[in-house]
């Protein structure tokens, strides 16, 4: 957690204990909204931590690049496979152009 959400936790608790001393309604109030607050200040304290677009889009790529070589043994023999289909296809219209003449 950075300095700031502690800050605004010890504030948000201050003012909570102030307000329910005051009104429980008030305090209510202040309860909900400061928790919005205290969890807006630890978003906004880590937005900069994150990658930007080109180093997300970048790891991405690297993993496609990964999967394609792993995966490209596969691709071959679906390919070869898919040669001996049309293979056999033309085979066959040939055989059948051969019978009809």
């Amino acid at each position: 957690m950075s300095k700031w959400t502690v800050l605004a936790g010890v504030v948000w608790v201050v003012l909570c204990v102030l307000a329910f001393t005051v009104d429980p309604i008030l305090g209510a109030l202040v309860l909900i909204f400061g928790a919005a607050g205290v969890v807006v200040v630890q978003l906004a304290s880590s937005w900069d931590s994150h990658p930007d677009f080109e180093a997300r889009e970048l790891a991405r790529s690297r993993r496609r690049k990964a999967k394609w070589e792993r995966t490209a043994p596969a691709r071959e023999k679906d390919a070869a496979k898919y040669a001996a289909h049309q293979a056999r296809q033309a085979a066959k219209r040939r055989a059948g152009a051969d019978t009809s003449s």
